[in-house]
């Protein structure tokens, strides 16, 4: 059996996010900060990375001043509480074919993961991966206008489920 262990190269690395709430939805970018995939016979069979929870970008607000009031509100404990969780992780657990299983930590709390990957190995020292996550945010301590916890919120109502769509670029180590 052979190891290749890959690093992943953060600035060919990222993260759209989407949010949904019951009146349209808001989207961005988060930055990937370290991470390794790790493929044993040429299959992806590990690896974990680290998410920048600081870098967090809103796309869809043109206003800058808008922009930043969201960007602050995210940063914030209703949502990611950055100055006290400044990471989130995700470590691979186990692999089966594309499906991926995994432990994602955000606030602090870790919970399983799965989700189906793509790779395309565009030579022997390069791999490329992407796969969408779909995150429950109330597992995770954020609570914030959802449903679950607050009633008659209206359309003010922010949906629990919220979209990572990751594409990570890494090369052998």
């Amino acid at each position: 059996m052979e190891t290749k262990k890959f690093q992943i190269v953060n600035a060919q690395s990222n993260i759209d996010w989407t949010g949904r709430k019951v009146t349209g939805a808001h989207n961005g970018t988060i930055g990937i900060k370290d991470g390794t995939l790790i493929f044993t016979d040429g299959k992806l069979s590990g690896g974990n990375f680290v998410i920048d929870t600081t870098s967090i970008k809103i796309l869809d607000v043109a206003d800058p001043a808008t922009n930043a009031q969201f960007a602050g509100h995210l940063a914030s404990d209703d949502f990611f509480s950055i100055d006290k969780y400044p990471e989130a992780t995700l470590q691979i657990t186990s692999v089966s074919a594309n499906h991926v299983q995994g432990d994602l930590t955000i606030k602090g709390i870790t919970h399983p993961v799965a989700f189906d990957i793509t790779i395309n190995a565009s030579n022997g020292d390069t791999v490329t991966a992407s796969g969408k996550l779909v995150i429950d945010r109330t597992k995770y301590g954020i609570k914030f206008r959802s449903g679950n916890f607050f009633k008659d919120l209206g359309d003010t109502l922010i949906y629990n489920d919220f979209d990572l769509d990751v594409t990570i670029t890494a090369k052998a180590a």
